[in-house]
């Protein structure tokens, strides 16, 4: 099993992410699996055409929670090191919102921590997404 006492790396920033630092966090020589994840700005939703994205966060609840996520993660999932970093201000097509690196010693748990990880920081981490079209814009919600 997994020692789960490897401390997270958590992070809420208005500069571009550095994927390969994010992944770098959760190098482990006694790993055999690393997964990035990385959530981009599409061009569309719901068949409307974005133009930009804007992200707001309580920045340090946001990273509380992150963190908590994370634990829960080496706790239930079987991840070893966990990364992530979200990004706020606003972002265009194509950049990097969130990156989430995990490892663990083989890959299910790996792939397992890093989806649990995604879904679940949609749901109770504080950040605000605003979508942007050529005609208005509106908060998204992805919380129940």
């Amino acid at each position: 099993m997994a020692d789960s006492s490897e401390a997270p790396t958590i992070a809420v920033q208005a500069t571009p992410i550095d994927v390969t630092a994010v992944l770098d966090a959760v190098e482990d020589s006694s790993d055999g699996a690393a997964v990035l994840f990385l959530g981009r700005v599409r061009d569309n939703t719901a068949e409307r055409g974005v133009t930009h994205l804007d992200y707001d966060a309580y920045g340090e609840m946001a990273c509380s929670e992150m963190e908590e996520l994370a634990r829960e993660a080496q706790r239930d999932h079987g991840a070893h090191r966990v990364a992530i970093v979200h990004r706020t201000g606003r972002l265009e097509i194509g950049d990097i919102a969130v990156a989430i690196a995990v490892s663990s010693p083989h890959r299910p748990a790996a792939f397992e921590a890093s989806r649990w990880l995604i879904d679940t920081l949609k749901q109770r981490v504080p950040i605000w997404k605003k979508e942007w079209f050529s005609d208005g814009a509106h908060w998204v919600s992805d919380r129940p």
